[in-house]
């Protein structure tokens, strides 16, 4: 005999019990909404250009979204938000000389290769927007790093001209990042346009310096990323377990005249370590989910950013870093899950 239900009757079920309001959209929205600040001090320090860059990106995010999923006769989830913010942090992690070539198939590698092919949101072992970087970077060295001096090119009483020529850079003037100058000529020709080191660290702060779109201004990233935290989108594990381990052993082995003589603030502040340590290390998919395993992944990340930055080729590691300890990442969690109350010794 079938038994009906009243709308009132309690149903016991089986655990966990977890009623929230935050879905999947409403987590990529919001972190989209973080990452504004960071977009507009771009677009006020390198130009219209920057929306134009960062456009590219994200409607190859959400094309090559769009035609996997049609092709693979899958539910098509661009409304989600999860596509769209990873072309807008690809976008952010540009160069504005950018080609407008390489903003659309790096787009491509990150969403339709990394992320769909390994069966969507949820399944990617590596961050997307880094791997479509990293392949960007590795592809078009020469493009990917081109930087020019920040030059407050966001004139509203030259707007026509500004969007005028979108499609090409306006006459920048080429310049190297503070890591390129420290890895290729030392720590004193990076303080010496500087009448002193606190004018250094303040233009650092502020996004007076050349770099990636998003990665200048440490302001507008920490903005951002106090709103998700206080938002509880994020913890403080990943990034400040990062930023330690890289200002400590920046310190104690960054300078030339010994232990304890390198420049923990300079390398703290500078490159994409900020953008990197609160918007892509701590990304749900491809990070620890158990707190004592978000240090250790934080550490790892600080720990191969630092080799990276001294010894390697490149004067950036954090993109490196951050994608090598993703595939550690299961381990992690694997290694120092929380122990289970209630289970006897051996069983």
């Amino acid at each position: 005999m079938e038994i009906k239900r009243k709308e009132s009757d309690f149903i016991v079920t089986v655990s966990p019990h977890v009623r929230s309001v935050e879905t999947v959209p409403r987590i990529m929205w919001t972190v989209v909404v973080s990452l504004l600040p960071a977009l507009l001090c771009g677009v006020y320090f390198f130009g219209l250009r920057v929306i134009f860059v960062t456009a590219l990106c994200i409607v190859g995010a959400l094309f090559s979204e769009w035609f996997v999923e049609k092709l693979a006769g899958k539910p098509i989830t661009i409304g989600d938000g999860s596509a769209f913010l990873s072309g807008l942090l690809l976008g952010l992690t540009m160069p504005v000389t950018v080609p407008f070539y390489i903003p659309l198939i790096s787009s491509f590698i990150a969403v339709g290769i990394t992320k769909q092919i390994f069966g969507g949101i949820g399944y990617n072992i590596f961050n997307p927007a880094l791997i479509g970087r990293a392949f960007a970077l590795i592809t078009w060295p020469r493009a990917m790093t081109s930087w020019v001096e920040p030059s407050k090119m966001f004139d509203l009483n030259n707007i026509g001209a500004a969007f005028s020529n979108i499609g090409m850079w306006l006459d920048g003037k080429t310049s190297a990042t503070p890591l390129g100058i420290l890895k290729l000529e030392g720590i004193a020709k990076v303080f010496e346009p500087y009448a002193a080191k606190a004018d250094l660290y303040m233009n650092l702060l502020i996004g007076q310096r050349a770099g990636s779109i998003g990665e200048t201004s440490v302001i507008a990233i920490l903005i951002g990323a106090l709103f998700l935290m206080l938002r509880r989108y994020i913890s403080w594990h990943i990034p400040v377990s990062y930023l330690a381990t890289v200002g400590l052993f920046s310190w104690i082995l960054g300078g030339k005249e010994g232990l304890f003589t390198g420049d923990a603030l300079l390398h703290v502040l500078s490159g994409g370590l900020m953008l990197g340590a609160f918007f892509m290390a701590t990304d749900y998919v491809t990070s620890p989910s158990v707190k004592k395993g978000r240090l250790v992944f934080g550490f790892g990340c600080g720990i191969l950013t630092v080799l990276i930055r001294l010894k390697a080729g490149y004067p950036e590691g954090v993109m490196f870093a951050i994608l090598i300890m993703n595939c550690f990442a299961p381990l992690i969690d694997r290694n120092l899950k929380q122990k289970v109350f209630g289970l006897r010794k051996g069983k």
